[in-house]
């Protein structure tokens, strides 16, 4: 269990500090580098893929969308290289200002003229020709809040009704928020993740077992009271007596998982990416790659992301070693964030869950995901190089070295 000392709180000026002699300037985790890396070319190859038809036909080039994608992927990357010179501490102390922006962001994107409708959901602030999904903000601005309120009120979240009701109560607003919207993926994903960071940081074992049945509960009545998301879940049921309606999208992707097979019919040649298929290298890029590389490119995906998973929680338990709690927590919260996304996403393609508006992380088309999530590999890098440098062993090391 996550455990916070609040007699001698952690406290250091990164920004002035130097760095300890005989110790690297810079510590990574390759693995970890590796996943990402990975995962961000690999997303490029099938966007390209994926969304060759549809540029084609919308923008009489083949290659529209890839450029778009790799514009975000550099300013994603240049994003996180940013960020991996701020300090954890200097986020925390940011963290209320943007949980603040975030909740503006959202009230923004509700305003007549301001939020763009597309696809049935007004999701996005137009900034030019550029569409910003505030939500993907809101879950980085709510991980990094969380992560400082849970270790500050690790005591009271512990002792009192009052410790785990102020951060409901916050998660409360953010969910009328995104229902107007609506976008419930997202909303599952904030509750999820939120939960998780509150059992880790060691809330009792009945109040957590209430507060989860509640919003579990809350969360199905939520799905059934919308009559388009009980449709969804009705059509999920069985989508081939909708084939041809509300269930054509999930038909189409469940398709292209069987013509995919094993090996797959080659990197290019889906049939379903051809205007069958909508969203195809958005938040269906996942039946596109199961069609082209089959069940090989399934499983190499999904131990990439289990790879990007692992070493994230590992990084989080490093932090908590080293006594960077805060860094830990959002270590943890990232890492569950990312989980979520990329089981949800699988599992909507392939018809084991009804379908969500999410997409997979460092791989779907889109430019608020791609630099949000690299925005976080960036923090999580930043976490594991504070973690290392006043880790238990960093004194022995240090001498090992000279």
């Amino acid at each position: 269990m996550f455990s916070v000392s609040l007699s001698k709180p952690y406290k250091r000026d990164f920004r002035t500090a130097k760095p300890k002699p005989g110790l690297p300037q810079f510590h990574t985790d390759k693995y970890f580098v590796f996943a990402i890396v990975a995962l961000l070319l690999f997303g490029l190859v099938m966007v390209s893929s994926a969304s060759m038809a549809i540029s084609e036909r919308l923008y009489h080039s083949p290659f529209h969308f890839l450029m778009r994608q790799l514009v975000y992927v550099v300013l994603g990357v240049c994003a996180g290289l940013y960020v991996l010179r701020i300090p954890v501490e200097r986020w925390q102390a940011k963290s209320g200002l943007l949980l603040l922006i975030g909740l503006f962001l959202l009230l923004v994107v509700l305003v007549p003229g301001l939020g763009r409708h597309i696809n049935g959901s007004t999701r996005w602030v137009g900034v030019g020709p550029v569409n910003l999904q505030v939500s993907e903000f809101v879950k980085l601005a709510m991980v990094i809040f969380m992560a400082g309120y849970l270790t500050r009120r690790n005591h009271e979240l512990k002792t009192t009704m009052v410790g785990f009701l102020k951060p409901i109560f916050i998660l409360g607003i953010i969910a009328v928020l995104l229902l107007k919207e609506p976008d419930f993926g997202a909303l599952s994903v904030v509750a999820v993740t939120v939960l998780c960071m509150m059992f880790i940081a060691g809330m009792r074992v009945w109040p957590f077992a209430v507060l989860a049945a509640l919003i579990v509960a809350a969360l199905a009545v939520i799905a059934i009271s919308s009559p388009y998301r009980l449709e969804r879940l009705t059509t999920y049921l069985n989508p081939w007596a909708h084939a041809y309606g509300s269930g054509y999208q999930l038909t189409q992707s469940l398709i292209a998982f069987g013509r995919g097979g094993i090996f797959g019919v080659g990197l290019g040649g889906s049939v379903q990416k051809l205007f069958y298929l909508p969203e195809a290298h958005t938040d269906f890029l996942f039946s596109v790659l199961a069609e082209e590389l089959g069940l090989i490119g399934i499983v190499a995906t999904m131990l990439l992301y289990v790879l990007l998973v692992w070493r994230s929680l590992l990084i989080g338990r490093r932090a908590q070693a080293a006594g960077l709690n805060e860094g830990a927590l959002m270590a943890y919260g990232f890492a569950i964030w990312m989980a979520i996304q990329a089981a949800v996403n699988m599992g909507v393609t392939s018809g084991l869950l009804p379908t969500k508006g999410l997409t997979l992380p460092l791989m779907s088309y889109g430019g608020s995901g791609i630099v949000i999530d690299c925005i976080v590999m960036g923090m999580l890098l930043r976490i594991d190089h504070e973690a290392f440098q006043e880790g238990p062993m960093a004194e022995h090391r240090m001498a090992k070295q000279r």
